[in-house]
C-alpha cells in the first residue's frame, strides 16, 4: 500500500473480543494489505522488526467488561495506539451492536476515547451489507442464519435473546446515546447519496455532538464512509471511529477506487481439509446448536461440559481432567471432537451456571456476565492441557466471549490469516515460539456467525 505524505500507519484497530477481530482482519488481508493481530499493542521497533504492516489489530474483550473494568485496561491501550500515530484508530465491535450500558458498552468507550484523543463528533460506522448488516436512518437490520431472513435488531430471532446483552432497540443513536447520556447525530442514507463532501458535514455536525453515525445500506454507502474517514484523517489528529468491520470495508474500498492498496493476496492459502478438528463451543445460539448438530451427523464425537462443575473450586480439577483425558482419546483414535457448554437456549446447564453463581453472592445479571467468562477462562486450560499434549493442528472456537479468554489463555505472539472459511469467521495461523502452538490453525466465531456446515468445513475444506 502507498504510503501517505506523512508516512502514518493508515490503520489501527482494537477489536472488542477476539472473533471480532479476526473478522476486520480478513477484510484488510483480502483487500491485499499485509497486516497482523497483536494481543498487546506492538511497539514501533517491533512493527519495524517485523517488517512493517499497511495496518494492524489489537485483539481485546472489552465487549465482557464492566465500565470500571473498562476504565482499567483501555486507556493503557489507547494511549500506546496513540503512540503508534496512525492515520484511523477504529475501536471494532460486533456487526449487531449488542451492548448495555453496564457490558460492553460503546458509549462508555466512545467518552474515554473523546478525551484520550481530544476528539468530539466521533464517527460510528453501522452498515455491513457484506455480512447482511443494514443501517437505515439510524435503525439496524440483520440477516439471521437461522431462518436467512433480515429483520430489525430488535426482532432478530438471535439478538433479541442474547443471552448477556439482548438487542431492544433498533435505532442506534438510541441505544448507543443512552448507555453514557450521548447526544449522537444521524448521517442518513439521503445525506449519503445527496451530498457532495460527506467529510465536511460529518465535521461540521460533529462539533455539536459527541458522535455522529453512518447509515449504510450498500457498498457504495460504505465506500463513501471510507473517503469520509480518510479525508478527515487528514492532518496530525488520528481519526477514532467506532464500527463493525463495515469500517475496513469502507476504508480499503475507497482506497482501492484511489489506487492505494497493494496485492499480498498470495499470502491467504486454500482451505485445505486435515485429519481432525478439535472444536470448544460456548455459544447458546440457535445456530451455533445448529451447527453442532451439523457435526455430530457428521461424524463428530460429542463432549458436553458440566459448566458448573468447571467453575466450582471444589470440582474444578477433576472436570477439567475428565475432559482433558476423554479428549485426547478422542483425539488419537483419530475423531474429531465438538466440546460445548451449551446446545440452544433453553440448555439446563445455562441456568444451573447462574444458580450456582448466585449462590456464590451474586444477582442474576452479573451470574450470567462473570459465569460466562469464568467459564470461557477455565475452558482455556482445558484446551492448553490438550495442546500440550496432543500435536492438533486445527482449532475452532466458537463464541464470543469464548474466543477471547481462550486465546488469551494460549497467549500467541500474533494471528495471521490463514485461508478464508466463512465471512467474517476466517481461519487464522498463530505466531508464536512455544511448540504446541507454532503450527497450529485456529477460527474464531462468533454464535451467529458461519453456516450450519461451518465446523464441518472447517475439517474437510
Amino acid at each position: 500500500m502507498a504510503e501517505d505524505a506523512n508516512s502514518k500507519l493508515p490503520l489501527v484497530f482494537y477489536g472488542d473480543d477476539f472473533t471480532g477481530s479476526t473478522d476486520a482482519l480478513e477484510v484488510l488481508t483480502g483487500a491485499g494489505l499485509k497486516c497482523a493481530l497483536f494481543l498487546q499493542p506492538p511497539s514501533p521497533q517491533l512493527i519495524a522488526e517485523l517488517g512493517g504492516f499497511d495496518a494492524i489489530g489489537i485483539a481485546g474483550d472489552s465487549r465482557a467488561m464492566s465500565n470500571a473494568e473498562m476504565d482499567d485496561a483501555l486507556p493503557a491501550v489507547f494511549h500506546a495506539i496513540k503512540q503508534l500515530s496512525p492515520s484511523v484508530v477504529h475501536y471494532k465491535v460486533c456487526s449487531t451492536f449488542d451492548s448495555a450500558p453496564s457490558v460492553g458498552s460503546i458509549g462508555h468507550v466512545i467518552g474515554l476515547a473523546s478525551a484520550i484523543f481530544d476528539v468530539t463528533g466521533i464517527p460510528i460506522i453501522a452498515g455491513n451489507p457484506k455480512l447482511g448488516r443494514y443501517c437505515a436512518f439510524g435503525n439496524l437490520f440483520a440477516l439471521s442464519k437461522t431462518d436467512h431472513q433480515v429483520h430489525r435488531i430488535d426482532r432478530h430471532p438471535i439478538m433479541r435473546a442474547h443471552p448477556i446483552t439482548p438487542m431492544q432497540e433498533a435505532d442506534l443513536s438510541v441505544h448507543i446515546g443512552q448507555q453514557a447520556n450521548l447526544d449522537i447525530a444521524k448521517v442518513t442514507i439521503r445525506h449519503i447519496e445527496e451530498t457532495e463532501d460527506l467529510a465536511a458535514l460529518a465535521r461540521e455536525v460533529g462539533r455539536e455532538h459527541d458522535a455522529v453515525l453512518f447509515d449504510g445500506v450498500t457498498d457504495e454507502h460504505l465506500t463513501a464512509a471510507g473517503r469520509a474517514l480518510t479525508e478527515l484523517a487528514i492532518g496530525s489528529t488520528s481519526v477514532f471511529v467506532v464500527g463493525s468491520s463495515g469500517v475496513e470495508y469502507g476504508l480499503t474500498q475507497h482506497w482501492h477506487a484511489g489506487g492505494r492498496t497493494c496485492n499480498h493476496q498470495a499470502q491467504v492459502a486454500p482451505l485445505h481439509p486435515v485429519a481432525q478438528v478439535l472444536v470448544v463451543s460456548g455459544s447458546a445460539s440457535p445456530l451455533s446448536q445448529a451447527q453442532i448438530d451439523t457435526a455430530l451427523a457428521d461424524g463428530f464425537v460429542e463432549l458436553p461440559v458440566d459448566t458448573t462443575g468447571l467453575i466450582s473450586d471444589a470440582r474444578r480439577g477433576a472436570i477439567l481432567q475428565e475432559l482433558v483425558t476423554a479428549a485426547l482419546a478422542y483425539l488419537a483414535a483419530g475423531k474429531s471432537v465438538v466440546m460445548h457448554t451449551a446446545k440452544g437456549t433453553a440448555d439446563p446447564r445455562i441456568e444451573q451456571m447462574i444458580e450456582a453463581m448466585v449462590a456464590e453472592g451474586l444477582n442474576r445479571d452479573n451470574a450470567r456476565t462473570y459465569g460466562g467468562k469464568r467459564l470461557a477462562f477455565e475452558l482455556g486450560h482445558v484446551v492448553l492441557a490438550i495442546l500440550e499434549a496432543y500435536p492438533l493442528k486445527r482449532l475452532v472456537i466458537s463464541g464470543g466471549d469464548t474466543s477471547s479468554q481462550i486465546t488469551k489463555v494460549l497467549n500467541p505472539d500474533a494471528l495471521v490469516i490463514k485461508s478464508y472459511l466463512s465471512p467474517g469467521a476466517p481461519l487464522c495461523q498463530m505466531h508464536s515460539e512455544k511448540p504446541y502452538l507454532k503450527s497450529l490453525e485456529i477460527a474464531l466465531k462468533g454464535g451467529q456467525m458461519g453456516d450450519r456446515d461451518y465446523f464441518v468445513r472447517a475439517l474437510r475444506g
